[in-house]
């Protein structure tokens, strides 16, 4: 198996912080449906009213 820089992963960016994430082994299955760089960034975002 070839180990893969990490400039060669996909990145999303977090619409809470505004930074951009990289994937992570363990969104493997999920990438699609991830949406915040952290745990922080999504509780965070409940409590934020528009």
């Amino acid at each position: 198996m070839r180990m893969r820089k990490k400039a060669d992963l996909p990145t999303k960016l977090c619409p809470y912080c505004m930074r951009p994430f990289a994937w992570r082994k363990k969104w493997e299955k999920v990438w699609n449906e991830v949406k915040y760089c952290s745990e922080r960034c999504r509780s965070a975002s409940k409590g934020k009213t528009c």
